[in-house]
């Protein structure tokens, strides 16, 4: 499989052309916040490989229990300021008061935005980060008044103050919910997490069938969902094991819950870890799974893979996106059917042969997500909107498409042509040997067609994608659910 980074080891990364420049990170914690999670690790992790390339990074984010007012992390300087609410308005003021500190903003929306486009210079080049939808959860934390406040700020609020703004989402689950559900009519990237480095050998398996859990113990992840299963599948499964790691405010519940199912010689909770010791309950498990609601992505499913650990998991946003079914795991459907298909998972791997398949695919496609990759591609739609705010327009960005469709393109290297100053900076392109493989974004296979003929491509594979737009041009083959390739000729499409 080919490596997805080293056909752009060669060139100048994107953020180099940062280099210099004064980016601040908007988000409502920084990775050493007591309950600082994936999306914290997500842009903590960009912004370390922007700091290497010569960006001078720094976050202004809420005050933890405990915490200073400023720190320097990995580089990076943390401004800390108000609680969970408070910091909102408090950014504004700090905003208004540094219109010309900083030349481009990443605005990390949790839920409640900052509205930094309010608050700055109006050619201030701004993208907005969104994991995931909250709609759904705002009733589960405030009173009924509250909740509906939040739904308005996360929806027609953000909509109305963002407008065309470029947003990245990291998956198309969350893509699909800022288009249906908020209405947010600008063009939306998808910039997916990265994952742990693949480990260059994994197991020995446990010789017992053993489940890793690696979570957050909050309500939203609903391991109570799991337990109730286990207790089931523990009389059809001898010497099942289910190791639970990690933390939260739900975890003296849950272990409750274990007591009353008789659960103990079965499920351990062994609360937060060091990742050494994290990856040693993965090295040895069969099987990971997730019972979540929800997610914008599956940062542990992905980290579950990369050591060969398939996932069964309920098929809800965001972990229908992290999850192959029935390549890298398993999706279920229905809560009533998650210990039907655990037993049966558990039963396929116990064949040794399958085991291994299953691994193997786990691994390929882990090896396509990468904070490296990460990292460029949200630097280039940084780049993308210092274009636009400076209205420069060129022949590769007449499309028709929105940005949500992809059209992945396969052709022989023209002569004397740069394939990558022909097209968009957001397009993803890949050179391996005399073959470029390309993922347009806002192209339908019709735009494609066009944008081929205007860097004189006569002859190329095109075909729409979905996975893509997570693996890019040099990820895992293409699911089967994409459709057939097309074909170009000199007279359009064949």
């Amino acid at each position: 499989m080919p490596d997805p980074l080293s056909a752009h080891s060669s060139r100048p990364s994107s953020a180099s052309k940062w280099a210099g420049a004064r980016v601040l990170v908007l988000n409502w914690r920084d990775v050493d916040h007591p309950q600082a999670g994936g999306a914290e690790q997500y842009m903590h992790q960009i912004s370390r490989r922007w700091l290497d390339e010569g960006v001078d990074v720094s976050w202004l984010a809420g005050r933890g229990a405990a915490q200073a007012p400023e720190a320097l992390i990995d580089g990076i300087k943390i401004i800390r300021t108000g609680g969970p609410l408070s910091l909102y308005p408090r950014a504004a003021w700090k905003l208004l008061n540094s219109r010309d500190d900083f030349d481009a903003i990443i605005d990390c929306q949790n839920g409640i935005p900052f509205f930094s486009p309010l608050f700055v210079r109006s050619n201030m080049p701004i993208v907005q980060v969104v994991h995931h939808v909250h709609q759904d959860q705002f009733s589960t934390r405030f009173s009924r008044p509250l909740a509906a406040v939040g739904r308005w700020l996360e929806g027609t609020a953000a909509r109305h103050v963002y407008g065309s703004r470029a947003t990245v989402a990291v998956s198309p689950s969350t893509r699909h919910d800022l288009r249906r559900r908020l209405g947010f009519p600008g063009p939306i990237f998808v910039v997916p997490n990265g994952t742990i480095d693949l480990p260059t050998a994994v197991g020995p398996r446990d010789p017992d069938p053993t489940i890793a859990v690696v979570t957050r113990l909050v309500p939203h992840k609903r391991v109570d969902l799991l337990l109730g299963e286990v207790a089931a599948v523990a009389q059809r499964i001898p010497r099942l094991r289910v190791d639970i790691v990690g933390d939260g405010p739900e975890r003296l519940r849950l272990q409750q819950l274990v007591v009353d199912l008789t659960l103990q010689s079965t499920v351990t909770f062994h609360g937060y870890q060091p990742n050494e010791v994290r990856d040693g309950f993965l090295r040895r498990s069969w099987l990971t799974t997730s019972t979540s609601a929800a997610e914008g992505w599956g940062c542990s499913v992905i980290e579950a893979a990369a050591w060969g650990v398939p996932c069964v998991a309920l098929e809800v946003a965001g972990i229908r996106d992290s999850v192959l079914d029935g390549q890298t795991g398993w999706l279920v459907n229905s809560t009533r059917r998650f210990g039907e298909a655990l037993l049966a998972a558990l039963t396929e791997l116990a064949d040794e042969q399958r085991a291994q398949r299953f691994s193997a695919a786990c691994r390929a496609w882990a090896r396509s997500f990468t904070w490296d990759r990460s990292a460029e591609l949200l630097a280039v739609v940084l780049l993308g909107e210092r274009g636009a705010m400076r209205r420069h327009r060129t022949v590769a960005d007449r499309r028709g498409a929105r940005s949500d469709i992809g059209t992945f393109a396969r052709f022989a290297t023209p002569m004397d042509i740069d394939v990558r100053s022909a097209l968009r900076a957001t397009d993803e392109v890949v050179e391996q040997g005399d073959v470029v493989s390309v993922v347009l974004n806002g192209c339908d296979e019709f735009d494609a067609a066009a944008v081929m003929r205007r860097i004189g491509v006569f002859d190329a594979e095109l075909r729409l994608v979905f996975r893509h737009l997570l693996t890019g041009p040099a990820g895992v083959p293409l699911p089967s659910t994409d459709e057939d390739p097309l074909e170009i000729s000199a007279a359009g499409i064949g």
